[in-house]
């Protein structure tokens, strides 16, 4: 459907309920509005009946990342360097398992972050990384502020453009 997978996940237990959780976005722009999710959910679903490949019984759940989104490719320490984020590794780095910091970028895989307080950029080995998201911080909303902004801009100007050059119109 042209979407990106940001993150799937299946959460909860079987007393509490489970969720299959399905983050995505389009490539394009990074954006999922409710139109996109609900197009997915149903063809996701549409699979999920024919396949049956969880067992049980399980809530669907397509969202779009959010704001403070979770960094699972390692294209996403890229795209969003220059903001804060937390990590937590599957193994000690430094007598330590979680980092917060700057996103520097990568460097061949590994992801680069700049930490508070200390002088050399830390080197993580992305296959070490367990979870990572971006923290919520005013320049990150900034940010998502400027390109909705870039967005709805974009958007007006090709509806113009489309009521411009429509020949019903001009006739």
């Amino acid at each position: 459907m042209g979407y990106d997978i940001v993150r799937l996940r299946l959460m909860g237990g079987e007393r509490s309920g489970r969720t299959l959780q399905i983050m995505a976005e389009r490539p394009a722009d990074g954006d999922m509005g409710i139109d996109d999710c609900t197009k997915l959910s149903r063809a996701i679903s549409d699979v999920i009946d024919a396949a049956d490949p969880v067992a049980g019984e399980f809530r669907l759940e397509v969202s779009s990342p959010g704001v403070d989104r979770p960094l699972t490719r390692l294209k996403d320490f890229t795209t969003y360097e220059g903001l804060e984020a937390k990590l937590e590794l599957d193994r000690l780095a430094e007598n330590r398992k979680r980092f917060r910091g700057v996103l520097a970028g990568i460097e061949g895989d590994d992801v680069l972050l700049d930490i508070e307080g200390e002088e050399e950029t830390a080197q993580i080995p992305f296959a070490w990384i367990a979870e990572a998201k971006l923290v919520l911080s005013d320049a990150l909303l900034k940010r998502g502020a400027e390109t909705r902004a870039a967005r709805l801009a974009e958007q007006q100007s090709e509806s113009e453009s489309d009521t411009d050059s429509d020949p019903e119109e001009q006739a």
